[in-house]
């Protein structure tokens, strides 16, 4: 439109409030996502296990089942190990999907030089990143906690008898726990994606953080003889942690097997300040990567 016809008038209409405005990322890559037919099946395939598990819980509570399998009660002990189990599996199932989503949300804005696009607008970048997150946020939390503490509620109701009262530590173990990892594995996620802006090798790049550095954390045990080089291994750091939110001893295969612990020398608290340590540096790549402008020497 020319200049010289002033004909321009400013929107005047209703406005977004400040902070939902980084709502507007999530609800487009859910938009994507679901145009995706691998991803739905995906998705689908695991919210399996919270249904065996359920069923698991409602056949222990119902007369006619124990009776098909011969009056035996007690199948399965529903106690934190169980829940334990769960949230390993499901966790291990949101590594894969946040390998599979969590590539794609920076890495084609930074190939494409699409960031100035979004922090020319009232987006900080602060929002910017917490939109992109949110995407994994939500979807792991559906897989991960959200399951576990709906069985905490249906086994508390089926038994009765003061039972979550009893037992309010394991559905804290449970949403800690599986808050502790989704923030773990979205920033890692994204902090990958914006380094190497490639998707595939983003996603490769965090296949590689957990398996080839539990290989070489196994190298410097077997080497060094000690037990200090479990620092470098995301799973066991995260299975220690669940091990003592639990009161669990997970080396005997408690929690999935991605998340077992093998030896029990490393201090909790070590492996919290690892985990802090992993994030502060995800957090830093972000404020590194996501700017307005880039400058090449």
């Amino acid at each position: 439109m020319a200049v010289y016809k002033q004909t321009y008038r400013g929107y005047d209409g209703p406005l977004t409030p400040a902070w939902s405005r980084f709502l507007i990322l999530p609800r487009y890559a859910f938009e994507e996502m679901r145009r995706s037919r691998f991803f739905t099946m995906f998705f689908l395939v695991t919210m399996l296990a919270p249904l065996i598990f359920g069923l698991i819980v409602y056949a222990e509570h119902n007369l006619s089942v124990l009776k098909m399998l011969g009056g035996r009660g007690d199948l399965v002990a529903i106690d934190a190990r169980f829940f334990l189990n769960l949230l390993g599996w499901q966790s291990m199932m949101a590594f894969f999907l946040a390998a599979f989503v969590g590539p794609g949300q920076i890495s084609p804005d930074l190939a494409n030089n699409a960031l100035p696009l979004y922090l020319a607008r009232p987006f900080s970048r602060a929002e910017y990143v917490l939109g992109k997150m949110s995407v994994l946020l939500i979807l792991m939390s559906i897989m991960t906690w959200i399951p576990g503490l709906l069985l905490f509620a249906l086994q508390g109701s089926l038994q009765g008898g003061g039972w979550i009262g009893q037992n309010l530590r394991i559905a804290a173990a449970v949403f800690l726990g599986a808050w502790i990892w989704i923030l773990l594995i979205s920033l890692l996620a994204l902090a990958l994606s914006a380094w190497v802006k490639w998707k595939p090798m983003a996603g490769a790049l965090l296949f590689g953080v957990f398996f080839v550095a539990a290989g070489f954390a196994g190298a410097i045990d077997a080497v060094l003889r000690t037990s200090w080089g479990q620092l470098l291994n995301i799973s066991h750091l995260i299975g220690t942690v669940w091990a003592s939110l639990f009161d669990q001893r997970m080396h005997r295969g408690a929690g999935a097997v991605f998340f077992r612990v093998h030896v029990e020398d490393v201090p909790v608290w070590c492996c919290w300040a690892a985990l802090l340590a992993i994030c502060g540096l995800c957090l830093y790549v972000l404020g590194r990567k996501i700017r307005g402008a880039e400058v090449v020497r």
